[in-house]
């Protein structure tokens, strides 16, 4: 299959960024109203970083993900329908309703789960990407972890572990600012940046909030670490426009950043570069009306979806031990 043109990656990137949006949006409604149960945490403002990082991997690759990475599971491939009937707690869904919007996975699709604690899938990725190594593969495991994680010490051992042995892992850092209700400079110190270079590790900083560069680096990235030369960090500069969790008020954030965000909005940002390519507004009007569709049929799908059966939370606990 040939290259294809700049245009036709454009929209394609552009309508993931649309799908995370619509999904997230959709979720603001229906776990106001009660229909999603637990917490949530949405990526509304950092759709560009899982749309521009998984554009660049293959099926065989794995991607650990965070307690905000319902764009991160999207991006990667998993469909509308799994993805709400998960997060609305439904049989149908990707882990049968038991995991939630927080502990999304898809073994089959590489998608070795979210996590509810920071930090706590980087060094599943990095086990992932031993995995790789020892089966002599060019698959590459991916990490996303937000700036809050970067005082964890569970990075560093990682990054350590990864840098001496030289595994094919790739280290997302979706830098917005905020460790929770924090700024990041008044929970880590150092910079990213030079946190790598202690390590010998490569690092590089893109503008988390432009698709079509973070895409650009992720596949230069991806392509070193297919090549040998993991692991890598790639810290994405990017925003967070709702709150640590969904129903905060952020009263501890500046008005004018808040007021500052619509002008560096990516999807906005994506929509320029498109009409830059020769793209037709109508044919982005058509695009963004397809998605809503497809949306408001998977949460239509989900509510008709049936409740798990409690008895079966007992399943898939333990593995049969057999006789000794």
């Amino acid at each position: 299959m040939g290259k294809r043109s700049p245009g036709a990656e454009a929209l394609s990137l552009h309508k993931m960024l649309l799908t995370i949006r619509a999904v997230e949006s959709s979720l603001t409604r229906l776990f106001a109203d009660g229909e999603v149960p637990g917490f949530i945490h949405l990526s509304i403002g950092q759709e560009a970083v899982a749309a521009g990082v998984c554009a660049a991997l293959r099926d065989q690759d794995t991607v650990a993900t965070t307690h905000r990475g319902h764009g991160h599971v999207l991006a990667r491939g998993l469909s509308l329908d799994h993805f709400f009937r998960e997060v609305m707690g439904r049989a149908g869904g990707a882990c049968a309703g038991r995991g939630g919007s927080m502990h999304v996975a898809d073994m089959n699709m590489g998608i070795i789960g979210a996590n509810g604690i920071v930090g706590a899938g980087i060094p599943i990725a990095l086990g992932s990407a031993l995995a790789h190594q020892v089966r002599q593969t060019d698959a590459v495991a991916v990490t996303f972890f937000g700036d809050g994680a970067m005082a964890e010490g569970v990075l560093h051992e990682t990054i350590n572990m990864a840098a001496l042995w030289g595994l094919p892992l790739l280290l997302v850092c979706e830098n917005n600012g905020w460790s929770e209700f924090s700024p990041t400079s008044r929970q880590f110190v150092a910079s990213l940046e030079k946190l790598a270079g202690a390590f010998g590790i490569k690092h590089q900083r893109v503008d988390g909030n432009d698709v079509a560069a973070v895409a650009e680096a992720a596949r230069d990235c991806v392509a070193q670490l297919r090549a040998g030369k993991g692991p890598l960090v790639l810290e994405c500069i990017t925003q967070r426009v709702r709150g640590h969790y969904e129903g905060d008020p952020q009263k501890y954030r500046p008005a004018a950043e808040l007021a500052a965000m619509e002008a560096n909005d990516p999807i906005a940002r994506s929509e320029r570069a498109l009409l830059a390519l020769g793209v037709k507004p109508a044919a982005i009007r058509k695009l963004r009306d397809e998605v809503d569709a497809e949306v408001s049929q998977a949460i239509d799908a989900a509510r008709a979806d049936p409740e798990p059966v409690f008895a079966d939370a007992f399943a898939d606990v333990y593995a049969s031990a057999g006789r000794h």
